[in-house]
């Protein structure tokens, strides 16, 4: 059974700096909760376009990276899980996307999408995270979706809501 989520948090970063650092991949592990344990295991980085003028592009991924990661499937445990995504769409400054290429997820599809916004007079960025997936399993997959899977996507970034603009102030 497919399902979707979208998750949007507005900061007050221009959208080059947030795109840059969103689309590197070696800053995963800094936006993922600490209990994940999450880790990149490789990364066979694809060039992305060229960028637009003024703008460092040499650690985007671009269509075609293959970028691998493991995380403890539970917090409390020490088991550790891979999960191999692919990055299948990428437009500077607007959006990137990644596909599950193997992991935890029978179908996962991440669009990662940027929207330069006004708020109270300041500029800043729109970050608008929208996720198509599926469990697999079946009616099982069902119920741990709705009892385990949907909650922990929802805590995974309710806490890298309030770690982005922390770790965004350390970056240059």
């Amino acid at each position: 059974m497919p399902h979707h989520l979208e998750f949007e948090q507005w900061v007050p970063f221009p959208i080059e700096r947030m795109f840059a650092f969103f689309s590197n991949p070696e800053n995963l592990p800094r936006i993922m909760p600490a209990e994940s344990g999450t880790r990149l295991i490789s990364l066979n980085r694809m060039p992305a376009p060229p960028p637009p003028p003024l703008l460092n592009g040499e650690k985007a991924a671009g269509v075609g990276t293959i970028i691998v990661t493991s995380f403890r499937v539970f917090p409390f445990l020490p088991f550790r899980a891979q999960w191999i995504a692919r990055i299948t769409e990428f437009e500077w400054n607007h959006h990137f996307s990644d596909v599950q290429d193997k992991g935890p997820f029978k179908r996962w599809h991440h669009r990662h999408e940027f929207h330069s916004e006004m708020r109270q007079g300041m500029a800043g960025t729109l970050v608008r995270d929208v996720i198509d997936y599926e469990v697999g399993f079946g009616f099982l997959g069902g119920i741990a979706n709705a009892l385990f899977v949907r909650r922990q996507m929802q805590r995974t970034f309710a806490q890298r809501q309030q770690a982005l603009p922390k770790l965004l102030s350390q970056v240059p």
